[in-house]
């Protein structure tokens, strides 16, 4: 056939070359089962891909995860009270846990604990018992205590021999138990930094979007504010910020004082990265088709803008809620964040500021091992929310 016969006649109908029948895509391109199952799936699914291939970040998410369900137990989870005494055994060392005794198998155990008082130093040196084998109890009933201050309660998951002690990170100055205030004081630093977290992202989505939606006068103004709290240094910031507060407040007062002041303190890097954000996206096509529609501004930063980069925003949260905990930690360790009765990890700290109780007491610094643990585990999880945001790559 010549090419003069496939052109249409003069002035008739275009010749067209569509099929009558429904379009099948796989006879295109015939694609393997997991091809598909790429190709089909969801952003969120392929950063759940992408995130598990990530293995320390999966690790210390489970870790994490581990960390604040516990807090939601820690009065089961507890040996003793946050506040139990055993003037018997004051600066007791931590006992060993042991599952075999002269060589036959007992279970889990620990030696019970004789005393001396050292005359030159005044230290209480205590020594191990092979005598006495006093075995853990699990699922048991041990001191009574309220759960969530509500309701009376004796159950626990694990409980000293009768008439035995249970010591895994010693005893304090009060002979009070370190492992059990160290779970009950997770239950605050912990929390302190999600409350923290809360309102910096309120204040830095809310003051950056404007920055960056508008821009202008208003996005002068919030930069030269944003430049001018940044170049005050942190520490001396927090430290100036938690002195005005009046001692006469009650502990949650001072609570909730310590999470404000460190949310207030910690918005404007978030502020900045919303803002370089927004100042991109807000020139896409469907943003101007939504400002056509009628929508404000606040639904379109909410609704349209703010989801765009919402992976970066999580990762941006597990990078910031470690510095809130560290900033509660160093307060409280200084004297001018929590104070007693509420415990947290800081407060455990100040045990601690005296270099000779920590040469004759070293395990009065155990609470310092949670804080790096939970820093880290934060840090490696934001590594792997950070590069599981571009599921692409």
């Amino acid at each position: 056939m010549s090419s003069s016969d496939q052109l249409p006649p003069v002035g008739g109908p275009m010749m067209h070359y569509v099929r009558d029948g429904d379009f099948d895509p796989k006879s295109v391109e015939k694609l393997t089962p997991e091809q598909e199952k790429v190709y089909l799936a969801s952003q969120l699914r392929l950063m759940w891909w992408k995130f598990k291939k990530h293995k320390l970040a999966v690790w210390s998410g489970v870790f994490l995860l581990f960390l604040y369900s516990s807090i939601l137990i820690s009065e089961f989870l507890a040996p003793y009270g946050l506040n139990s005494r055993h003037v018997d055994f004051i600066h007791a060392p931590a006992q060993s846990i042991h599952l075999f005794h002269e060589g036959k198998f007992v279970g889990p155990f620990v030696y019970g604990m004789n005393y001396k008082l050292n005359m030159e130093n005044l230290k209480r040196e205590y020594t191990d018992d092979k005598t006495k084998v006093q075995k853990l109890r699990f699922f048991c009933r041990g001191e009574e205590y309220r759960f969530w201050g509500k309701w009376k309660s004796n159950v626990h998951l694990v409980c000293p021999a009768k008439n035995g002690t249970l010591f895994l990170h010693g005893t304090d100055r009060l002979g009070r138990d370190v492992l059990s205030r160290m779970i009950y004081g997770a239950r605050i630093s912990l929390t302190i930094g999600l409350i923290g977290i809360i309102i910096s992202f309120v204040l830095g989505i809310s003051i950056g979007g404007i920055a960056g939606y508008y821009g202008g006068i208003a996005d002068m103004v919030i930069q030269r504010i944003i430049e001018v709290l940044q170049s005050i240094p942190s520490v001396p910031l927090w430290l100036a910020l938690a002195a005005i507060m009046p001692v006469t407040w009650s502990p949650l007062i001072v609570y909730f004082g310590i999470t404000i002041i460190l949310g207030l303190i910690d918005w404007t890097g978030l502020a900045r990265a919303v803002r370089s954000k927004l100042l991109a996206l807000r020139e896409e096509d469907y943003v101007l088709a939504a400002q056509l529609m009628g929508a404000k501004p606040g639904r379109i930063i909410g609704r349209h803008l703010v989801p765009g980069f919402m992976s970066h925003l999580i990762a941006t949260a597990t990078i910031t809620i470690p510095t809130m905990i560290l900033g509660e930690t160093a307060l409280s360790f200084l004297g001018l964040g929590l104070r007693a009765p509420i415990t947290s990890w800081g407060v455990l700290l100040t045990e601690a500021q005296n270099i000779n109780a920590v040469a004759l007491y070293p395990w009065l610094l155990f609470p310092v091992v949670p804080v790096i643990m939970v820093i880290l585990a934060f840090n490696f999880l934001g590594d792997g929310l950070r590069d599981a945001a571009d599921p692409y790559k």
